[in-house]
């Protein structure tokens, strides 16, 4: 048996911000002086993003005018992991309702009793009974549905969701996956003057994404044809995900992207070591914008230009990175575009997280 990706939605929560926005917001909240705050949108700028989407107002506010952030100089009281975990219960599942909602559109007459597993994703909530359930009772899905939960992954986590949606679906003809990925980011800010803290801050932003993956192909749906993941165990401590008493807490370090750049094109001759594919059968790529610097090494170390890359600086540009469900975002992009005559063109997809880790993934157009 073979898996297909049949349907992709996505959603994004209603307060938009613009980098100069988020600039403004973290020079006050941080009370960094004028040469610091130079330096911070200097970052900004270069990151490629234009705008972002959040499911906090404060964002667009100043300080007097906050919902959840403190009306004072430094934020004080500065909001607990149990504040920010009630507003990631309040916010999760609505925005993976709007994915599903977008998902199921694209498959007019799909019913959606023919859903046989939930995978639901995220690293940057959790709560029990979760949002698996909340989405069976809102969605409508049976309740008898084979639910599983993938936490704590990271910007990676869509992949191991696809992979046991290939398994399932491999094995059992009859069945209908509903990949859900959702994560709020934005609520993890902390107010650490540090290049890491800064760098997670000028680059994560809020949205969800649905998937539906089936054993039988419809027209435009994406064959899964492979994958390959690995560690690069030397960059353990370069990318890290830690709950603390205020939240979530994001190492990244600046030299992730020369990690990647030494071990993607291992990854992407492994990926294609039992396969007839070489780079040159490649048509499409869908990346993860992890930041415009991943997707510049990417292009240096597999001789791509950046129209190559078109989806994934789409997505940066106008969301962010939004973690897990990003790179599916640049795949709904890349579909949207597909026409018949693009039947059977390959498409080679990356995404990295915690670990470091390092996961391509091969599929061909129907």
């Amino acid at each position: 048996m073979k898996s297909h990706i049949t349907a992709i939605g996505t959603a994004v929560p209603p307060y938009q911000i613009t980098q100069s926005q988020v600039a403004d917001f973290m020079s006050n909240a941080l009370e960094i002086d004028p040469e610091e705050s130079r330096r911070l949108r200097a970052l900004y700028r270069a990151t490629g993003i234009h705008t972002r989407h959040t499911v906090l107002s404060d964002y667009t506010h100043t300080s007097g005018d906050f919902e959840f952030y403190g009306n004072n100089p430094g934020m004080e009281p500065f909001p607990s992991i149990d504040q920010r975990m009630e507003l990631y219960r309040k916010n999760a599942t609505p925005l993976c309702i709007q994915a599903i909602e977008n998902c199921f559109e694209q498959m007019p007459g799909f019913a959606k009793e023919r859903v046989t597993h939930l995978i639901t994703v995220s690293c940057t909530g959790m709560y029990a009974p979760g949002v698996d359930i909340e989405i069976v009772e809102q969605v409508g899905l049976p309740t008898n549905v084979q639910r599983t939960a993938i936490n704590f992954m990271g910007c990676y986590a869509a992949f191991p969701a696809l992979k046991a949606a290939d398994h399932i679906c491999r094995a059992n003809p009859n069945a209908v996956v509903l990949i859900v990925c959702v994560e709020l980011c934005s609520i993890h800010f902390q107010k650490h003057n540090t290049d890491d803290h800064l760098l997670a801050n000028a680059l994560f932003a809020d949205g969800a994404a649905a998937v539906l993956v089936q054993s039988t192909p419809t027209p435009g749906s994406l064959y899964i044809e492979s994958f390959h993941g690995d560690l690069i165990s030397v960059g353990k401590k370069d990318m890290a995900w830690h709950i603390s008493n205020f939240g979530f807490e994001m190492t990244l370090s600046a030299y992730v992207p020369d990690l990647i750049e030494q071990g993607i094109q291992v990854l992407t001759e492994n990926l294609f070591r039992n396969l007839t594919v070489s780079l040159e059968d490649i048509s499409l790529f869908a990346i993860h914008p992890g930041g415009k610097r991943i997707l510049e090494v990417i292009e240096k170390q597999l001789a791509l230009s950046p129209e190559d890359n078109y989806h994934a600086y789409e997505i940066l540009r106008n969301y962010g990175n939004m973690s897990s469900p990003t790179v599916l975002f640049v795949l709904q992009s890349i579909q949207k575009t597909l026409e018949t005559s693009d039947k059977g063109k390959r498409i080679l997809s990356f995404a990295f997280g915690p670990g470091l880790t390092l996961e391509s993934m091969l599929l061909q157009v129907n």
